[in-house]
This record gives C-alpha cells, sequence and structure tokens, in this order.
C-alpha cells in the first residue's frame, strides 16, 4: 500500500475546490485535510494542519498563491504545487523563486494531478512544459524589487500615499520609484505600469 499524502488544498473558487478536493479523496493514498478560499487562510491552515503538500490557486484574494507559497517555505519545509488558470510569462520564475516545486494549469485532469502530487512528494518537480516554454521566451524584468513592490501596490488601485504609508516610504520617494518604473516600461500612468508589470507575470 502506498504511503498516505495528506494535502491542503487553496482556491477561492468554491466550486472547484469542492470538485477536485472530492476527485482527490477518491486516490487510496491521498487524503485532502484542509481546504481555504484564500491565502491568508491557506496559510494559517497548512501551519496548524501541518500537511505533507500544499495546492495552492495562483490568483486568490488576501495573498496569492507565490505569496502564500513563500510564507509558509519560511516556517515549514514542505512541497508545494500552485495551479493556475492563466500562467503569465514571468510567474514560473517567481513560483520556482519561491521554492514551489510543481507548477500545473487548472485544464490538468484529476487523475494526472493525482500522479504529478505523488511525483512532487516523492522529491521530483513538475512544470507543465507549455508554461516552461513560454517562461523561456518571455522578456526580463528590468525592475527593481522597490518598484516592483510598490507596483504591486499600484495594481489594487491604492493612492500614492497609501502606497507611501504601506512601504514606509515618503510620498514624494514613491513618486520617484514609479516615475522611475513608468520610464523603463514607456508608459506615462503608474496604472499602466502596474497593469504591464502584472501580465508580464512580474508581480
Amino acid at each position: 500500500m502506498r504511503q498516505l499524502i495528506r494535502i491542503v488544498l487553496a482556491d477561492d473558487e468554491d466550486l472547484i475546490r469542492g470538485a477536485l478536493a472530492t476527485l482527490l479523496d477518491l486516490e487510496d493514498d491521498i487524503e485532502v485535510v484542509g481546504q481555504a478560499g484564500d491565502g491568508d487562510t491557506a496559510v494559517e491552515l497548512v501551519l496548524r494542519t501541518r500537511p505533507d503538500l500544499a495546492v495552492f490557486d495562483l490568483e486568490m484574494p488576501r495573498s496569492d498563491g507565490l505569496d502564500a507559497a513563500s510564507r509558509v517555505r519560511a516556517e515549514l519545509d514542505i512541497p508545494i504545487v500552485i495551479v493556475t488558470r492563466h500562467a503569465r510569462p514571468g510567474v514560473l520564475k517567481r513560483a520556482l523563486a519561491s521554492g514551489v516545486r510543481g507548477f500545473v494549469p487548472k485544464t490538468t485532469a484529476a487523475s494526472r494531478l493525482a500522479e504529478i502530487l505523488r511525483d512532487v512528494h516523492a522529491g521530483r518537480r513538475y512544470v507543465d512544459p507549455e508554461i516552461a516554454a513560454s517562461a523561456l521566451t518571455a522578456s526580463s524584468c528590468p525592475l527593481t524589487e522597490r518598484e516592483l513592490e510598490l507596483l504591486r501596490y499600484a495594481h489594487t488601485g491604492s493612492t500614492v500615499g497609501a502606497i507611501a504609508e504601506r512601504a514606509h516610504l515618503a510620498p514624494g520617494t514613491v513618486r520617484n520609484y514609479l516615475s522611475s518604473a513608468m520610464s523603463k516600461l514607456g508608459v506615462s500612468t503608474r496604472y499602466e505600469a502596474a497593469r504591464r508589470a502584472w501580465e508580464e507575470g512580474w508581480i
């Protein structure tokens, strides 16, 4: 009999998460021990239940899958698999840097996902071939970590004042960083810069 793999599932779409949990529970060696609908809850659940593996949706409210993965990995050494509907080019590089061990599209059949989870649990990596190909052809990011951080806040529609408060910077300093990012990306507003960074998968 194969070793039981205890997993936590996180996806903000209740129907998808519930269906996936039901299908995975049909596997004799996989048990879904917890489900979450947002990134913050996912992190809390993983740290509380200490599963063998976590499966996070890429785009979730409160914290996205990559942020949640980084926070979990800082506390607990477990493999994490990211599932996504839209694989933006730069996201894979960020995922691997976050310690993610699997990157899978949501179109993957549940039976195939179960095989991938077993492989990842056994210490291997899995990256969907099409996602890997798009990442290889992606343009490199010209922005600094600070510029990316501020664009992340701008992408949520935050004002310069709100961004400054969250980043613990003076408003003038924030404007300078955002202006630099806009110049590098050849756009005229911080919202355009944030959208471009998001589309490329840099934030």
